[in-house]
């Protein structure tokens, strides 16, 4: 093997008095794609951040092409062909796509910038990356997947010969996904250097040359990805055997919680209707596109619709999130980040906003408030330090602090868009034991996701959309991926539901 571009050697890093990484070891080769995998608050962030230049270490060698170095900001190692895609978005919102792209690096024809070589260039990057936006369309208007790839052809553009991809597949679709990794081998072909974080484990089995596996701070396995199975990976991720990911489907579901007839969300869903029983998940499967969370988002207020929504029993009229939650029906966002948590803002701040009128008599009780945040903390193993901001806090614990925040209100009925997305296997299987628990409790709750694995493993039922409407329903062993895809794509038939086309 060649010698490193770029590694790290017994680098630690603390913050005040607390150490997040413990001498740590890596090294990335030209040609080669090495997989960092952890759980979440493993460390992987803190420790690409200190390969791209974000973060120094507080002890130890960033070694570059064998030399130490030192990068005094990000711009330093980006300089030496290091590049960083960050998990969140680095996008200027309100710029072009084109003028993201070249964002500090326009192409000029004297004093004027060469508009056509930049336009025809971005064309050129995005069609490689088999993305068809138009170069002039403004960033804001793009969906996740797309913003992606523009951060994607901005990295494409530059000379990189480090590549870090902080969870770069975490908002994509398989196809979008499934591109994506074209472009990684591509690039490892043509000698890049890749660093490749992912939480789904497949993605690692089939794009990793080589596989560090990181745990409280420090690394416990390393070598060829080869050698390791996603069996293997996840029990060294959380340090446990890992032989049942979902819990067991235990209990009878009750008396109907929730019954929804010729539902319709303009634009996105038309003439679904389904029940849903308290004891019971109720999965809801189907393509990106497919109408899935923009109808739920109408059962929850937070789109016009129009239909019969009856919960127990009785006929209800909801238009607004708030009459929602005074019905007793809560929506747990896919989107943590922008719509879900302030992340600015603290723990307790998070966790009692959406049920305040708890906390408050004129003033709001901040001791009461804390005690609500010592039992979320207890209930849903959230780690990490109170006095932080939310968006410092892991991936998988910003969801955790999400799911707390949506239980403050006690809903009876609760719906959960993507309830794992970018959180990784062991916290997965916390999520998993938190739904089934409050199934038990006798809770009706309905399970979006884009893993059919995960739709199957933990669902009674499972619906499934196709372009807005619902084209079947699956259960027991007849819930299969093959049967699932079948009904997404049009070309499976399934026992249709009462009332649905």
């Amino acid at each position: 093997m060649t010698r490193p571009v770029l590694a790290l050697s017994g680098v630690s890093r603390s913050f005040g008095p607390i150490e997040v990484l413990h001498g740590v070891d890596i090294a990335l080769h030209p040609g080669r794609v090495h997989a960092l995998i952890g759980e979440n608050g493993a460390g992987k962030s803190t420790m690409m951040k200190i390969m791209a230049g974000y973060q120094p270490p507080s002890s130890g060698e960033v070694l570059l092409h064998g030399d130490r170095v030192r990068f005094a900001d990000p711009g330093e190692a980006e300089a030496q062909g290091i590049s960083l895609i960050h998990q969140e978005f680095n996008l200027a919102e309100l710029l072009t796509v084109e003028q993201n792209i070249f964002l500090g690096s326009e192409l000029r024809r004297g004093w004027l910038l060469d508009k056509p070589a930049m336009r025809a260039r971005s064309r050129e990057l995005l069609a490689r990356l088999r993305c068809d936006v138009d170069p002039d369309r403004q960033v804001s208007e793009l969906s996740n997947s797309d913003k992606q790839m523009v951060e994607i052809a901005k990295a494409l553009l530059r000379d990189t010969r480090v590549l870090i991809m902080d969870e770069p597949t975490a908002v994509l679709t398989r196809t979008e996904t499934d591109v994506l990794l074209d472009q990684v081998r591509a690039l490892r072909d043509h000698g890049t250097a890749v660093l490749f974080t992912s939480h789904k484990l497949d993605e690692v089995v089939a794009i990793a040359d080589d596989l560090t596996i990181m745990r409280d701070g420090s690394v416990v396995w390393s070598g060829a990805a080869s050698e390791m199975d996603e069996h293997r990976m996840a029990e060294a991720m959380v340090g446990r055997e890992i032989s049942t990911l979902y819990p067991p489907k235990t209990g009878t579901p009750g008396a109907l919680a929730l019954e929804v007839s010729g539902f319709s969300v303009p634009g996105y869903a038309e003439d679904v209707s389904f029940s849903l029983r308290k004891g019971e998940v109720l999965g809801i499967a189907g393509l990106i596109g497919s109408g899935r969370t923009e109808m739920c988002e109408g059962l929850a207020g937070l789109r016009p619709a129009q239909g019969t929504v009856r919960i127990n029993g009785h006929p209800v009229t909801i238009r607004h999130p708030w009459e929602a939650l005074a019905l007793g029906l809560a929506y747990l966002t896919e989107d943590r980040k922008t719509r879900g948590l302030l992340l600015n803002k603290g723990l307790r701040e998070n966790l009692t906003l959406q049920a305040l009128y708890k906390f408050t008599n004129w003033l709001v009780d901040t001791r009461a408030e804390g005690r609500a945040l010592d039992r979320a903390v207890e209930d849903f193993d959230i780690r990490g330090s109170r006095d932080v901001t939310v968006g410092s806090l892991s991936g998988g614990n910003q969801q955790k602090l999400l799911f707390a925040k949506t239980m403050l209100s006690d809903p009876e009925i609760l719906v959960i868009d993507e309830p794992t997305r970018g959180i990784d296997i062991g916290t997965k299987q916390q999520m998993y034991e938190f739904i089934r628990n409050l199934a038990a409790e006798g809770r009706a709750i309905i399970v979006i996701s884009s893993e059919m694995q995960e739709v199957i493993g933990i669902s009674d039922r499972v619906l499934v959309m196709r372009r807005g409407r619902i084209a079947g329903e699956l259960a027991g062993a007849a819930a299969t991926e093959d049967a699932i895809v079948r009904l997404a794509m049009g070309v499976g038939h399934s026992a249709p539901l009462e009332g649905t086309n």
